[in-house]
């Protein structure tokens, strides 16, 4: 049965859209309905015809329509399809006086009807007859673009276009389009300049003038303190004139850069020499002479067209002026405007100081027309402003003549016109002649725009502030001169002003002396704001201190939503002004668009003109206008009628939508009844067909807005629109209560903003304007009325652009889908949620309690106003209940949402989705409201409580944001043991429970209380089986108590009340608690694990510490901060409340200005496990720790190498001490210690290296050297003996020469100074010395044991594998601890990828796989092996991988630097060894079925790997089956250490490998062929011919490094290689290479012996020139696999050894 209306088609078009038409206002007026096929949707009225839209995008047209030429009558009676649009979808249609146009769906604008002076934007035509497209191009882009609009406004004699971008274009004739031209028509679409990066939001046009509104700039941009200087041409914005007894202070700065009317670049009449002024250049204010003749022209000044001069047709009530009745045609005064540089006075105040001297000379005085000036004396001054203006201003003048010429006009307070912050000065003047009329026009136009400014951004502090006695004195007094019109971007208005100084600004002052001659003029004049004087008592007034700086108007608060209008606008306005229908306050034109002033903040929404009269509408739904008022189109008879005044309508009657024709004025209002209602203001038309124009004028009118009767009978009006004589309105009918819902809806929420707006206007603003205000109510009172005001100024805000958009949606579309209160309810909701709170802060708080005398001093005892406003019914209460209702009031609007969401919904079918939206906004509304009410009733009865609560604890514990949810008072808990006198009470807050203690006889005096903050509580039921009580745990971080209740149903009462407030207390919702939209979804219980902050007040460890984070019941556990009051800090985790996992600790350590800081594991509470350490000192300690203390391996940096003493410590650690093996860098010292340590000294055997080559092995003891030990210096001397400091012999032993000799004896001195010895010397002869030899060399007996190395290391990396001592444990045991430690670390890797790269990610994910085997191990298993542990050493997160990371940075320290020293190399190897055992024995516990070091696998293949001559030469050759070490690992470990190793290497054999060197570059200068013959290969052997670059060459005596070369470049790759069984397979393939070359020559099988391979080897050995040859052999032989040495390779390998001995002894002859 219901139909759904927002479809359209269904409902009739008998029910919506209808269009109504009539004239005039008298009862007998009838309305005609226009009768369409379809529903209309916008209908706009020109003079004599109207343009309607229809639902569909049709277009029809009706009334007088000459351009239609195939018409047989140019009036038609019905509407007439505009079929050429029929193709077209229309979406905005506009007329003017005679032309009509519309905008197109895609953003196309269609013009047609008079065109003589180019308003329909097409050359050539002087009139369309049918709708023709008009291009709107934007030159700005190449090529142009077009310009999508999206409305038009028509005028008489022009059109602006609104672009999607909300810039105004123009086109047609005269002043009114705003573009910098004299030449007219404008054919083309021209962009309005000064509108420019501004948001315009509709415009309107009159007969000669055009209106816009324009989205305040302050809307779009963050304020920003005012600019000292222009942004382009940086001259100072304000300039200051010192005189003697007042200064001016001007900001009549304008940019020479900004619009310039012509690029002509004549200099403005002022600023010219005086002799260009007599020339007769005209100055812009010169009134025209009254002369027969046509109007002069100067040769330099070029003028508008007529078309923009001021209106042949002067209002009937301006005399006109006389003149000669010989002239040809009547000239009227005629302001000329030049369109040179001289600026129009539109834009411009003219401000230029008048002769200091007062006398007024007549000659000076003569009007160009040889009359006198009006003023000959102060006496006509007076008499002129009596007759200024209806108001008294002239008892505001100067008192004697002496300050005349400073006349100022000062604004009294009771002055008529405070209302308003602007004092009009020639507004309603009228004319008495031509002379009176000169002043007028030069008066009116130094007044000007800016002296009828608001205070702009500059507030009059900061213009005191450009003031200070005697600064500016000494300033040249500056003129200020007439600029070129700035850009439209100054008048823009700024600033929120304050009453106060808003008052100050009015203070305006009279134009003072007026000298004229012939063109030249002065004039000086004394504004507000343009140029203020600053007076003494001026001065004083501002001084006073302002105790109050709330802002009313929501200051910095964004706008609501991109989708809600702006309620920030200003109206600009521009075009002819003679009837003062631009509102400036004058009657000039202005040529650009111009700011009024007088309407910022009004918050207008929409304008409308009239053919010389303009209204706007406010959000507060009154009506402003201004204009012409001839009929009473005004709605007023305020004067002067040039400057914005309310129309007079009575209360309760709400203007929502405004037309303007040509003497009237057409509102459409809310009235008390439900339907819309009709206002008409202006002419009365009488219905005499015969009737003219002239007796038409003639006709009554009315005196402010009368209701048309007939209105009632409309149906639901939802816009109006009015053009020349005739009124329309489009009316809908009820169709199922939807139309009447939606105006309901619409109305109510216009009601409510004006309801908001009386509260911040009628009690706010004067409650503020107290000075005693903030005192009175104090600090914290005041901050929470300041943030009430800022709350209700948002909500206020908010209604305020959703009753515009209401009213914009009734006026348009009416698809429910776009009502902001149901796409936004979010926004609506939180804004009312927030408000709330703020009222019942100050509730709670007693701030109405507070306000009540404010409000008494303020509205009198009674304070009717507030009653008034508070709309309470009950009689008799108390000022503060008044008060609290009133600002609870906006709770009842939320119900008013709910219902008439509901009251929409019933209009939809139950199924469809716009029912469902509606119902649950409506929902969501009446929760809210209900939730708002509850919140309500928490506030007064906190507020009650408190009232009532003893002691003086309530100080402390009062808190605005606080609210009591039950309290023990009746004894119905009690603390379980508690004493006996005792007195226990306990109150639940919203964020705390509060135990107040006490004795028995002081019950009103409680001693002490202790507030346990509800996020940190945990509360559980005692189950009452066993005890019989009714008890409750309650747990708190630092106390855990019981609570016994007196009956089970109190018992539930509060475990439910303080579940419920803890859970809210957790959601950080607390009192601001948004209700769950859909029933009761919140759950009792809050979470045992939660986070939340707590401050520790007793636990000694932690006393005043504040932890943030994870707790699990009363515990921290999870991640968490801890902040010490001393400044110690711990982020990381905690388990069962203490720290526990990875943790960061900073220490501030106040004597050095710097942090302790600790990065890594803990346990309990301690550091624990690895982690780093950087202390204040700037020591760094990077290694393990137990207990918090260093413990296990570590590093200790000491100081950086630029500080005084840097050193490194490597090694192990015991209860933060060094103890046992460890590495010491002494850096200053240039000394390194690799030895035993005990208690931090060096204690036991260890190696001392200095960087000046001593070495050093022995005893130590107290950290020195003592005991025997053994000295070798750099050039091999050397002490074999005791010593007993450092360096220090002393006692028996034994001194080698290098050359032999050696001295036995005791020894006392320090080594490198003399030494003091007795004993006896030897001279060894040569055959007895080879055991004493030996016997000196042995090096190492006295150094630590390659396997006491590093055992911290090892067991550490054992311990990780979850083994107490290296070998002990179980294997499962062991992976599952390195599955943990992969998968933790590659959850951090994902938590912060940034830490590892892509290939170590794979990585880990591949050894996510362990390899498993069932029984022996094969070769394959044994491959599976060796990959898995090259990827496991790939990473430092698998166990082994860290091991083999700190080993390898642990031989760096101790063989890098100083360390690199050749008497070291024995150890270094034997330390390498001692790795690949005990790295083994890891590798064996993992894989148990692994075979021991020599073993062999099982299931041997059919060949070994090693005789592979395919095999890639880097891969590793496995050794038979054997398994061993230095083949499983050194592949791993080696490159790693290979460069301090073969440093070593290469520091031992230094000396053998030089003269190696010496011989190879000797036999290296001989050919080929020559060094074959000298080594004596065989002559069969040698190469006959040679591939060079892949041609073949014979080998000549000179070809040299050609023979087996590619086997020499094989034997290069051994520099390549770093492990001994790749350097083995490189001489394999040299070998083959050199097989592969003979037997080519050959041609024939062959086996070799090792007298014919030996010379051939030897000369690819010395051709390959491998410079440090002696060590790689040395490093292949230390390090090669024994079970290789007596293999195929151990001869290849003795073969190489071989040829590196005979070249170092070969002899050339």
């Amino acid at each position: 049965m219901e139909k759904q209306i927002s479809s359209g088609e269904e409902d009739g078009s008998g029910e919506k859209g209808l269009l109504h038409t009539w004239r005039g206002y008298s009862y007998s007026t009838t309305p005609e309905r226009v009768l369409l096929s379809r529903p209309v949707l916008q209908a706009a009225l020109g003079a004599n015809h109207g343009v309607l839209l229809v639902e569909g995008g049709q277009v029809y047209s009706f009334g007088e329509l000459p351009w239609k030429q195939n018409q047989t009558s140019s009036v038609a009676t019905e509407p007439v399809l505009e079929a050429v649009l029929s193709e077209q979808h229309v979406v905005f249609v506009a007329a003017g006086s005679a032309h009509s146009g519309v905008v197109t769906e895609d953003g196309g604008v269609h013009m047609w009807g008079e065109n003589a002076h180019g308003q329909c934007g097409l050359l050539g035509l002087s009139v369309i007859p049918n709708p023709t497209p008009v291009g709107v191009l934007d030159s700005e882009f190449t090529p142009p673009q077009t310009v999508k609009i999206l409305e038009v406004a028509c005028g008489d004699q022009h059109t602006l276009a609104l672009s999607s971008k909300h810039e105004v274009w123009a086109w047609g004739s005269g002043c009114q389009l705003g573009l910098n031209t004299s030449t007219f028509p404008v054919w083309k679409p021209q962009k309005v300049e000064p509108l420019a990066g501004r948001h315009v939001l509709q415009v309107a046009c009159g007969t000669a003038h055009s209106l816009a509104v324009v989205r305040s700039s302050e809307a779009l941009v963050p304020r920003k303190p005012p600019q000292d200087k222009c942004g382009q041409c940086h001259q100072l914005l304000y300039t200051m004139t010192d005189k003697e007894d007042h200064v001016i202070i001007s900001d009549g700065h304008h940019c020479p850069l900004g619009v310039e009317l012509d690029s002509s670049g004549t200099k403005s009449a002022l600023e010219g020499s005086p002799e260009q002024v007599q020339q007769g250049k005209s100055s812009p204010t010169e009134p025209v002479p009254s002369m027969p003749t046509q109007i002069p022209r100067s040769p330099t000044s070029s003028t508008i067209p007529e078309s923009t001069l001021l209106p042949d047709s002067t209002p009937a009530s301006e005399p006109q002026i006389q003149v000669p009745a010989s002239s040809q045609e009547p000239v009227e005064p005629t302001l000329e405007v030049s369109t040179e540089h001289e600026a129009p006075v539109a834009n411009e105040e003219v401000c230029v100081e008048a002769s200091e001297s007062c006398t007024l000379e007549p000659d000076s005085c003569r009007a160009p027309g040889g009359k006198y000036s009006p003023f000959p004396d102060e006496q006509a001054v007076k008499a002129y402003l009596k007759r200024l203006s209806d108001h008294a201003l002239a008892e505001h003048v100067a008192k004697t003549p002496s300050t005349l010429h400073s006349a100022q006009l000062s604004s009294d307070p009771a002055d008529p016109f405070t209302s308003d912050p602007l004092i009009p000065v020639a507004q309603s003047v009228t004319p008495m002649g031509s002379a009176l009329n000169n002043l007028v026009v030069s008066c009116a136009s130094a007044v000007g725009e800016r002296v009828v400014s608001t205070y702009e951004a500059l507030s009059l502090r900061k213009v005191i502030g450009y003031w200070a006695p005697g600064e500016g004195r000494e300033r040249v007094e500056e003129r200020l001169r007439l600029e070129e019109p700035m850009q439209g971007k100054k008048s823009s208005s700024l600033g929120d002003i304050r009453e106060e100084e808003a008052e100050l600004s009015r203070r305006l002052s009279l134009p003072g002396l007026l000298s004229q001659d012939n063109a030249a003029f002065e004039v000086t004049v004394w504004a507000s704001y343009s140029t203020s004087e600053v007076s003494p008592r001026l001065l004083r007034r501002t001084s006073r201190p302002r105790a109050r700086a709330i802002p009313l108007t929501p200051g910095g608060i964004p706008e609501a939503d991109a989708h809600l209008p702006s309620l920030q606008t200003e109206v600009w306005s521009w075009g002819r002004g003679q009837e003062g229908q631009l509102g400036h306050g004058d009657l000039l034109p202005r040529l650009q668009p111009v700011c009024v002033k007088s309407l910022n903040g009004k918050e207008v929404l929409r304008v409308a003109a009239g053919a010389h009269h303009s209204l706007a509408l406010t959000a507060q739904s009154q009506v402003f206008s201004w204009g012409c008022n001839t009929s009473g189109q005004l709605g007023h008879m305020e004067s002067p009628t040039s400057f914005p005044h309310l129309a007079k309508l009575s209360d309760g009657i709400r203007v929502w939508d405004i037309g303007a024709g040509q003497q009237h004025t057409l509102l459409l209002a809310d009235g008390d009844c439900m339907q819309p209602i009709l206002y008409y203001s202006g002419q009365q038309v009488k219905e005499v067909a015969e009737q003219t124009q002239e007796e038409e004028q003639t006709g009554e009118y009315t005196q402010q807005p009368v209701l048309l009767p007939f209105c009632m009978n409309l149906g639901y009006v939802s816009s109006v629109c009015a053009g020349g004589w005739t009124c329309a309105a489009l009316t809908d009918r009820n169709v199922m209560g939807f139309i009447a819902s939606l105006h309901e809806l619409a109305a109510a929420e216009r009601k409510y903003y004006c309801k908001l707006s009386n509260i911040k206007s009628l009690l706010l603003q004067p409650l503020l304007k107290l000075d005693s205000l903030s005192s009175g109510l104090g600090q914290s009172t005041a901050g929470l009325l300041q943030n009430l005001i800022g709350r209700l100024s948002r909500l206020s805000q908010l209604t305020g652009q959703n009753s515009a958009s209401l009213t914009t949606f009734l006026r348009r579309s009416r698809d429910i889908r776009g009502l902001v209160i149901l796409d936004d309810a979010h926004l609506f909701l939180d804004t009312y949620s927030e408000y709330c709170s703020a009222v019942g802060d100050l509730l709670v708080m007693g701030g109405f309690l507070a306000l009540v005398k404010p409000c008494h001093d303020v509205f009198g005892k009674g304070a009717e106003v507030v009653q008034r406003l508070s709309e309470c019914s009950e009689e008799g209460l108390p000022l503060a209940d008044v008060l609290s209702h009133l600002f609870y009031l906006p709770i009842k609007h939320l119900h008013e949402y709910g219902r008439l969401l509901l009251k929409l919904a019933t209009c939809y079918e139950v199924s469809s989705v716009d029912y469902q939206k509606l119902q649950d906004a409506c929902s969501k509304y009446e929760s809210m409201a209900l939730h708002l009410k509850r919140r309500r009733k928490e506030a007064e009865c906190t507020l009650h409580f408190w009232k009532s609560f003893p002691g003086k604890m309530t100080d402390s514990l009062r808190k605005p944001s606080r609210r009591l949810i039950c309290e023990s008072s009746n004894k119905a808990l009690t603390l379980q043991n508690a004493g006996r006198f005792s007195v226990n009470w306990f109150m639940l807050f919203n964020d705390a429970l509060v135990h107040a203690q006490g004795m028995v006889p002081y019950k009103s005096l409680f001693s002490t209380h202790h507030i346990f903050p509800l996020a940190t509580l945990w509360v559980e039921p005692i189950s009452e089986e066993n005890t019989g009580l009714y008890g409750l745990k309650v747990t708190s971080p630092e106390e855990t108590f019981t609570l016994l209740a007196s009956s089970p149903a109190e018992k539930a009462k509060w475990f439910r009340s303080i579940n419920q407030a803890v859970e809210q207390a957790l959601s950080g919702l607390g009192h601001d608690g948004i209700p769950p939209t859909t029933g009761v979804t919140q759950r009792t219980d809050p979470p045992i694990s939660r986070t939340a902050s707590y401050t520790f007040y007793k636990d000694s460890r932690l006393k005043e510490a504040t932890y943030e984070g994870r707790w699990v019941s009363g515990k921290p556990h999870g991640r968490g901060v801890v902040k010490w009051l001393d400044g110690r800090m711990y982020t990381g985790a905690f388990k069962n409340g203490l720290e526990d996992g990875f943790g960061d600790y900073v220490v501030p350590n106040k004597n050095l200005n710097s942090c302790d800081h600790y990065q890594g594991q803990w346990k309990d509470g301690k550091m624990h496990g690895f982690g780093t350490f950087r202390y204040s000192s700037g020591e760094v300690y990077e290694g393990s720790f137990q207990d918090n203390m260093r413990h296990g391996h570590g590093m200790l940096r000491s100081g950086k190498l630029n500080s005084t003493s840097p050193s490194v410590f490597i090694g192990q650690w015991q209860y933060d001490k060094k103890s046992g093996y460890g590495v010491f860098d002494d850096i200053t010292r240039g000394e390194k210690y690799m030895g035993m340590w005990l208690d931090d000294q060096r204690q036991g055997n260890g190696v001392v290296v200095t960087q000046f080559g001593l070495y050093y092995e022995g005893a130590f003891s107290n950290n020195k050297m003592m005991g025997t030990g053994v000295l070798l210096s750099e050039d091999d001397t050397t002490f074999e003996g005791e010593f007993s400091e450092d360096w220090t012999l002393n006692g028996k032993g034994m001194l080698t020469m290098p050359n032999g000799d050696y001295i036995e004896g005791s020894f006392s001195g320090v080594w490198g100074t003399g030494l003091k010895m007795s004993g006896s010397y030897y001279k060894p002869s040569l055959y007895d010395s080879d055991k004493e030899k030996a016997h000196a060399l042995k090096l190492g007996r006295l150094a630590v044991h390659s396997e006491e190395k590093w055992k911290a290391v090892f067991v550490e990396c054992w311990n990780r594998l979850g083994c107490d001592h290296p070998g002990q444990g179980q294997t499962t045991t062991a992976w599952d601890n390195i599955a943990v430690a992969l998968t933790a670390n590659l959850r951090q890797q994902r938590d912060s990828p940034e830490l590892l790269s892509r290939s170590h990610h794979k990585t880990l994910e591949s050894l996510e796989c362990i390899p498993h085997h069932v029984g022996p191990v094969t070769l394959e298993v044994y491959h599976t092996i060796r990959r898995y542990l090259v990827k496991a050493c790939d990473t430092p997160l698998h166990p082994l991988g860290r091991l083999v990371e700190t080993l390898v940075s642990v031989y760096r320290m101790t063989y890098v630097g100083v360390g690199a020293n050749r008497r070291l190399l024995p150890q270094a190897v034997n330390e390498i060894k001692s790795y690949l055992s005990r790295i083994f024995q890891l590798v064996r516990f993992l894989f148990p079925d692994l075979p021991e070091e020599g073993g062999s696998l099982a299931d041997p293949p059919k060949e070994t790997g090693g005789s592979d001559p395919a095999g890639k030469q880097l891969e590793s050759p496995k050794p038979g089956c054997v398994v061993s070490s230095s083949a499983l690992l050194l592949p791993v470990l080696l490159p790693r250490l290979y460069p301090p190793l073969f440093t070593l290497y290469a520091l031992e054999k230094e000396k053998e490998d030089d003269v190696y060197w010496e011989c190879v570059l000797r036999l290296n200068k001989q050919p080929d062929l020559a060094l074959l013959t000298f080594l004596g290969v065989q002559q069969k052997f040698w190469p006959v011919t040679v591939t060079v670059h892949g041609e073949k060459q014979q080998v000549l005596s000179s070809t040299k490094d050609a023979c087996f070369a590619s086997a020499v470049e094989t034997l290069q790759q051994i520099s390549t290689t770093f492990t001994p069984s790749d350097k083995l397979q490189v001489i394999q393939l040299t070998f083959e290479e050199i097989t592969q070359q003979v037997l080519a020559l050959l041609k024939q099988d062959f086996l070799w012996s090792m007298d014919d391979l030996f010379p051939v080897f030897l000369f690819v050995v010395l051709r390959a020139r491998i410079r440090n040859l002696g060590s790689e052999v040395s490093l292949i032989e230390d390090l090669m696999d024994p079970c290789v040495q007596h293999g195929e390779h151990g001869i290849m390998f003795t073969t190489l050894k071989a040829c590196y001995y005979q070249i170092q002894h070969e002899k050339v002859t």
